[in-house]
């Protein structure tokens, strides 16, 4: 993994260009080439500096295969039934690769937000399948939400923070409000999501009678 990603570590990740394309090939490396993340998958109980990095949420769970130096991970991400998310930033860029299942993705554009934003008034700007085979990359301004189907699974190259909160919109209450980091978190709030080494073993099993890596 840590030849594969070489050409990761000089990246501009506001360069949306560069990171899909640099991104999107070591993503198509890792789908065509099963073997490294399954080799991954299999380590992890025994790799505590990255299972301590995955995470397991009612509706998703997001598994670390790689953490860089260089500030950016490679993730693999399960979603679950009933996954849907308000609109929202990032606090990074990052490229995703869809393996299985589908989702709908709404984008409502690059804008410069603030928690006194009015979410009813964010126009979705442009409505799209994510199909199995689809890869895309996005920049950490764009604000989007997506709709997943139950168990579509993505792969994601995240890049570097490059800032230390994001923006969390509900079109439905009209609330705004900023999210920040995990550094941040209470240690109640990292071990409420903390992802199992049971519930490790389990993505692992599905991923195999789902015949993903």
């Amino acid at each position: 993994m840590n030849t594969l990603v070489e050409n990761l570590r000089d990246l501009d990740w506001n360069d949306i260009d560069a990171v899909e394309n640099a991104c999107i090939e070591v993503l198509d490396i890792l789908v065509e080439e099963p073997t490294i993340v399954r080799g991954r998958l299999a380590a992890l109980p025994d790799r505590p500096d990255l299972l301590s990095l995955c995470e397991h949420y009612d509706i998703l769970d997001k598994v670390v295969l790689h953490d860089d130096p260089n500030g950016f991970r490679v993730r693999l991400h399960v979603f679950l039934p009933g996954y849907f998310d308000r609109p929202h930033n990032h606090r990074w860029s990052y490229a995703s690769r869809i393996l299985r299942g589908q989702y709908r993705h709404y984008l409502f554009g690059n804008a410069e937000l603030d928690e006194h934003v009015e979410p009813a008034k964010l126009p979705v700007l442009q409505a799209r399948e994510e199909l199995v085979g689809n890869a895309y990359a996005l920049h950490h301004s764009m604000v989007h939400a997506v709709v997943a189907e139950p168990y579509a699974v993505s792969l994601v190259v995240r890049g570097p923070a490059m800032k230390d909160r994001f923006l969390v919109m509900d079109r439905a209450t009209g609330e705004a409000w900023w999210q920040y980091g995990a550094k941040q978190e209470s240690e109640e709030a990292a071990e409420r999501k903390r992802l199992m080494p049971e519930r490790l073993e389990w993505l692992i099993g599905q991923l195999d009678e789902w015949g993903l890596f």
